[in-house]
């Protein structure tokens, strides 16, 4: 599901993704399309958050962020573990990361006409 780790070598790569592959991202892109989950996301790239603090941060009703964040899991994009009574979420890895970060940092260079760069 995720691209290869070393950077270096991933443009090297000649074969097209597979069906499960193209599948996986499809599903990945589709979760991002939702700007309260697209938020989401953002908050947990800087580590873990319970519901309480991510309701706050997106502005979204409790009932609307788990729902949210259960398909995050579904999804594979987050992660959670259990301390005492919270659920802690936190993004599913450098990918998830790297991949909101870029996707935010495209749309700053198209609303303010940035150069592009490599």
């Amino acid at each position: 599901m995720y691209a290869r780790d070393n950077v270096a070598n991933a443009s090297d790569r000649q074969e097209p993704p597979t069906s499960a592959q193209v599948d996986a991202a499809v599903t990945a892109l589709r979760m991002l399309a939702d700007p309260t989950r697209l938020r989401l996301l953002w908050e947990l790239r800087e580590g873990e958050r319970d519901v309480t603090t991510l309701t706050a941060a997106v502005g979204a009703s409790r009932p609307a962020v788990s729902q949210h964040l259960a398909k995050l899991l579904l999804a594979g994009l987050v992660s959670s573990r259990r301390e005492g009574r919270r659920v802690l979420y936190r993004a599913r890895g450098g990918h998830v990361r790297r991949l909101v970060t870029e996707v935010f940092y495209a749309a700053d260079h198209h609303l303010t006409g940035a150069p592009e760069h490599d």
